[in-house]
């Protein structure tokens, strides 16, 4: 369960941007009509010249610029077909350096409504003084040739639907795997070829082709989570194009779905216990005593919401599926923990709304029932092209077990994932290994000490796996660490991409 998103401080972010931009005029330095960016002219094959020739057309959108580029559908053959990708674009006021590429993770993440409608929260006031800060929505996602599957109603009993059979039993793989095998089939049917090259590799050979036509010779770049193995990937395969990357909440290239999966279970129920002993520090929490027999509380909720789901007022259910999901949602952020008292007590009373909320704002479902984007396919799409997966029955119980042992909160309810993606329509070639990016210029890798997402031992590892990362370390807690109000973290983050100062040692901020 890769983060998706940076989440309820993101969400937050968007609303207040959102409010901001209702009131603005248009900056001075846009001006009016187009912009136009030009590429850089550099020697490519021959199949290649026509996408990196590419003259960008940027039309004026709110208070920043957008476009549309042209990219090989598969990059193998690139006389197969093309598809598109959305960028916006809000160009520096000061003396630039070049663009600033940002990702916000995922996979599925939207950079382009990340830059369009939280560029504050993206970045601070000293990299857009310096940088045109383009967002851009990768191969798959949002407004760029998407994954399309199933409609709204489809889409809802796939996410929140029942099963009552017992969770590992014969019956429950047979249920479930029959409803991911639906899910892929139409994911197939309504997006095409497109599916078989929405992974990883694929968005990073675009990245090199966004650098060129927006005219840099060297890639500055900003991901944060997923974005982080974008990144790492596009330094495996261009070096030396590689100009200043800072990746944030890293990922271990050389990790398996399972080892993901055990890693973030136990970081999620990290973060809970800590939520949880906050908690029971303060006034107005729902649970008493210690923290583990508050967590044991917890236990006994999601196994007693699993044998009687919850019945929400709009008529759907809320399982223990759908309240873990709630219920590691506001863990992204320690400024969400308060909310998560509020869910917590709701749920005990029988109540399951707010848990629903907190479920479908994780899954971008609106409050009409609507699905703002297509964050969820996206996301399945990519990451069964990404890993590898095995739906025998008894390595899945296996390792379903392990997950239990090592996570007993939260960890019973991450087992099984493989059955999503092992019966993909397309059939994943994925290659878990680490990436050295020997060549690369000095690349910045962020840990967070209580990231529950993307656990701090994944920046350790990343960091030495590059010839050329460093690490940058933040003792706290929550998903990420730029822009989280740290000076020391935002200083060194802008230090690095303004002037390429690498620290002389990690600054533990």
């Amino acid at each position: 369960m890769t983060a998706r998103r940076r989440l309820i401080a993101a969400a937050s972010a968007v609303v207040a941007s959102v409010l901001v931009l209702a009131g603005c005029s248009v900056p001075s330095f846009l001006g009016g009509g187009t912009d136009r960016s030009e590429p850089t002219g550099e020697t490519v094959a021959t199949e290649l010249e026509p996408f990196y020739s590419q003259v960008l057309e940027w039309e004026r959108c709110d208070d920043k610029l957008c476009a549309t580029a042209t990219a090989p559908l598969d990059w193998s053959d690139p006389a197969a077909g093309e598809i598109e990708l959305a960028l916006v674009r809000r160009p520096t006021s000061g003396d630039k350096i070049g663009s600033l590429l940002v990702n916000p993770g995922g996979p599925g993440g939207s950079g382009y409504e990340f830059i369009a409608d939280s560029i504050d929260y993206a970045t601070g006031p000293r990299l857009q003084q310096r940088f045109d800060i383009v967002g851009f929505d990768p191969r798959g996602v949002g407004r760029s040739s998407a994954v399309t599957c199933y409609d709204a109603a489809q889409m809802d009993e796939f996410l929140y639907g029942i099963v009552p059979a017992e969770r590992g039993s014969d019956e429950w793989i047979a249920e479930v795997t029959a409803a991911n095998q639906d899910f892929g089939q139409a994911c197939a049917d309504e997006t095409g070829e497109l599916l078989a090259n929405v992974d990883t590799e694929s968005a990073a050979r675009d990245l090199d082709l966004l650098r060129a036509i927006l005219g840099d010779e060297q890639l500055n770049y900003l991901g944060y989570s997923y974005g982080t193995f974008l990144g790492a990937t596009y330094a495996g395969l261009y070096p030396e194009k590689t100009g200043r990357l800072v990746l944030d909440g890293a990922i271990d290239p050389t990790a398996s779905n399972q080892e993901v999966n055990v890693a973030q279970s136990v970081g999620f129920e990290d973060a809970l216990k800590a939520y949880l002993g906050d908690c029971l520090a303060g006034e107005d929490c729902p649970f008493s005593g210690s923290v583990d027999a508050a967590a044991d509380e917890v236990s006994r909720l999601l196994a007693s919401v699993g044998a009687s789901p919850l019945r929400g007022t709009d008529g759907r259910m809320l399982g223990a599926d759908a309240l873990v999901t709630a219920i590691i949602y506001p863990l992204y952020s320690v400024e969400s923990w308060p909310y998560l008292s509020d869910m917590f007590e709701s749920v005990m009373f029988g109540e399951a709304d707010t848990a629903l909320l907190f479920a479908d704002l994780y899954n971008g479902r609106e409050q009409d029932g609507t699905y703002a984007d297509n964050s969820t396919e996206a996301f399945r799409a990519i990451n069964c092209l990404d890993y590898t997966y095995d739906d025998d029955p008894a390595k899945m119980r296996a390792d379903a077990a392990a997950l239990a042992e090592a996570a007993p909160i939260i960890g019973p309810y991450f087992g099984f994932g493989d059955i999503g993606c092992a019966q993909w329509p397309v059939v994943s070639e994925a290659d878990r290994s680490a990436i050295t990016a020997e060549g690369a210029a000095p690349i910045m890798v962020i840990g967070t000490t209580g990231d529950p997402a993307t656990p701090y031992q994944w920046a350790e590892a990343l960091a030495e796996q590059l010839d050329s990362g460093f690490l940058v370390s933040y003792d706290g807690e929550g998903h990420t660490a730029y822009r989280k109000s740290n000076a020391c973290i935002d200083d060194t983050v802008e230090d690095f991409l303004i002037d390429g100062t690498v620290p002389a040692s990690d600054p533990r901020c």
